[in-house]
């Protein structure tokens, strides 16, 4: 019996509201010096628009294109950025290796790096920041750094990065799992993906699954000996990319992986993200509930898939939650029925609908 007809995708697809703008600029800009880090960023609409700030997700990730199909071209002037060590921004991981990309990459040197972007671009009003994932945690970072820059906040797939959420999606039933793969032993993302959970924990031994990120944390800071460390490093980079990219849709689009599968993405992709979770995120436990009021004091606008299993709904709810006791509710809050990425069709719909609603800043 022939079910491929069932196992349709859940991306947006030809469902854009907007069509593709084209690039109005493009450059990099020094951000840092030993190591000289640059950052690539491209600027998208109306050049005299309201600015938009984007930050893509990760830690890690890339911007595309694509990524400025969220917002109406003739009211938005958008401003899309690859963060230290990854994309186009220089060095990356992939040319130069983690122990220079990683060099001066932190959250508190990205909040920086978007500080000097303004100053480059002569941003000097209050802008829009748009974050998905760790482009939600950055964007709240941000926010707390530098309020007055912040006229509103549109978050997607709520990432606080607590401990509870990192061992979710990255060790669930690992330790176990040699002797009962399929036992539901502790809660994790791999209950709904357990084939792309198989894959994750076949790099590892029995042994180094039980600590997973510490596990490929140790694969990727290893300086490769001979070519068969070379290549369990990268196989290793590549599992771990794959592991995200296929849940973050709904519907797995294991036939093609996309970026998550190219080798040049997942060396970036990998080993910055296990960086920062290795020193958790580089912020203070509890940092966003320590500054809810600052959060509180600005518009927030989140959209969150109720099938997200790299971010699970509850970091949304414990996050509206806060910001309610702090005396002001998200001015938007979304669930829909979609999966973690952006560009799953209802969370793409419902970040469109709420740049376009959002009040002018010029009002």
């Amino acid at each position: 019996m022939d079910f491929s007809r069932l196992q349709t995708s859940s991306k947006i697809g030809d469902d854009w509201i907007y069509p593709q703008p084209a690039c109005l600029n493009f450059g990099w800009l020094e951000v840092d010096r030993d190591p000289a880090h640059r950052i690539y960023w491209e600027e998208y609409g109306n050049p005299a628009g309201e600015p938009v700030m984007f930050l893509h997700g990760g830690p890690g990730g890339a911007c595309a294109p694509a990524m400025a199909r969220f917002f109406d071209p003739k009211r938005y002037r958008v401003i899309l950025f690859d963060q230290r060590g990854c994309g186009k921004s220089e060095p990356n991981v992939a040319s130069a290796g983690p122990a220079v990309a990683l060099a001066k990459n932190t959250t508190a040197d990205l909040i920086g790096d978007i500080e000097k972007l303004r100053d480059e671009l002569e941003i000097a009003g209050p802008m829009h920041v748009f974050g998905g994932s760790w482009g939600s945690t950055l964007a709240m970072a941000y926010a707390i750094a530098h309020p007055a820059h912040c006229a509103s906040l549109i978050l997607r797939g709520i990432f606080l990065g607590a401990p509870e959420d990192m061992l979710y999606l990255y060790q669930g039933n690992a330790g176990t799992w040699d002797q009962d793969p399929y036992g539901l032993t502790e809660p994790g993302a791999y209950m709904k993906y357990p084939e792309e959970w198989a894959a994750l924990l076949s790099e590892l031994t029995p042994g180094e699954r039980n600590d997973v990120m510490k596990s490929y944390k140790a694969i990727f800071d290893l300086v490769p000996a001979n070519d068969a460390e070379k290549a369990r490093q990268l196989n290793a980079a590549v599992t771990w990319s794959l592991w995200e990219g296929v849940i973050s849709n709904m519907i797995p689009e294991t036939a093609d992986t996309g970026k998550f599968g190219d080798a040049d993405f997942a060396l970036c992709f990998a080993q910055i993200e296990a960086h920062y979770f290795a020193n958790a995120l580089f912020l203070a436990a509890g940092h966003f509930f320590d500054h809810i009021a600052t959060l509180a004091s600005i518009p927030v606008h989140i959209v969150h898939g109720r099938f997200d299993e790299v971010c699970p709904l509850t970091q949304a709810s414990r996050l509206v939650a806060a910001l309610s006791d702090a005396g002001t509710a998200p001015a938007t809050y979304v669930v829909t029925n979609a999966g973690h990425s952006a560009m799953e069709r209802e969370n793409a719909l419902a970040l469109t609908a709420i740049m376009d609603g959002l009040p002018s800043l010029g009002a």
